[in-house]
């Protein structure tokens, strides 16, 4: 689908902004290694998913500008963005974080860019980032922290995610966590949490399916079950990667292709989500040397087999 068309689909509004997204097909989440496949190679995605916050560096509070662009990113950026539609997957929004959130700056500098890209929808994690100090200024973890499936988490996520969706009209998506350790005294499952926040404030699901084969590898469930008792009316995207092990853990580190229960899994959801639009691969920048263009478009082409099972 041509970039105006994404433009003119999402034009439409429905009820459910879910229904009015544009079915796009396969895309990729973008690395600094993309640049020379994507000149060479971009009949091999449909769209491109980017981390807006990697394109410009944020200077801090108070300072003017706030948000200095790194020009030879944001060259790249335009010139995929006048072949293909782009989606947003947001970081910092860390939706989960205890106490004050977002300032009004970083949420308009978010703005602008869905103005500037309209970004056929955007996303961000059902987790925090932002830590706050003992001196008063935040810190950044480095990774996706899960948050507890509490009743107060749920509804202060609730709060932010309608903050987000009334202050940019693109549709909003939430993705599910990994997580290493189980938390004690939960008040709700996994499975419950995401299912009343989509049903509570209307927003979409990015289920990422590697997260899922994960945590399903490392606690010991059935992740087919879990689909089965999960809405997927509410998945519009879907994430797939690879892991490997690590101190008798599986990890969610994007290395490389992804492992075959990852493709079965995918297949059940392209069979069972009917608004889902997207399919992403993701992989970690230093795992390029291994994976190489020949693998990455090897992994691009089989999941474009398993979404035209029903597109």
């Amino acid at each position: 689908m041509t970039t105006d068309a994404v433009r003119a689909t999402s034009a439409t509004a429905d009820a459910d902004p879910l229904v009015s997204l544009p079915t796009l097909g396969v895309g990729v989440l973008y690395t600094p290694t993309l640049p020379p496949f994507l000149r060479t190679s971009l009949d091999s995605l449909d769209y491109l998913v980017i981390i807006p916050d990697m394109f410009w560096t944020d200077r801090g509070p108070g300072r003017v500008p706030r948000f200095a662009e790194l020009d030879s990113w944001v060259d790249v950026l335009n010139w995929v963005s006048a072949r293909r539609p782009l989606v947003a997957h947001n970081t910092g929004f860390s939706l989960g974080t205890a106490g004050s959130w977002v300032e009004d700056a970083y949420l308009e500098q978010i703005t602008a860019w869905h103005r500037r890209y309209r970004f056929a929808w955007h996303s961000d994690h059902l987790s925090f980032a932002r830590v706050g100090g003992a001196n008063g200024h935040d810190h950044n973890a480095g990774l996706a922290v899960p948050v507890p499936y509490d009743e107060e988490i749920l509804d202060l996520i609730a709060d932010r995610v309608s903050r987000v969706r009334r202050r940019i009209p693109t549709p909003f998506l939430v993705e599910n966590s990994v997580y290493y350790v189980v938390m004690p005294d939960q008040e709700m499952t996994e499975l419950q949490f995401p299912n009343r926040l989509t049903a509570r404030t209307g927003c979409g699901l990015l289920l990422d399916i590697h997260n899922l084969y994960v945590n399903a590898r490392n606690h010991g469930f059935d992740p087919l079950g879990f689909l089965g008792e999960l809405d997927l009316s509410r998945v519009a995207e879907v994430h797939i990667a690879g892991g490997n092990e690590l101190a008798g853990m599986y990890t969610d580190s994007h290395a490389g292709a992804c492992p075959e229960p990852v493709w079965e899994l995918l297949a059940h959801v392209v069979d069972h989500a009917p608004q889902l639009r997207g399919v992403t691969f993701e992989f970690h920048d230093s795992y390029f040397p291994l994976l190489q263009a020949d693998g990455l478009r090897a992994q691009l082409d089989r999941a474009r087999s398993v979404w035209a099972r029903r597109h």
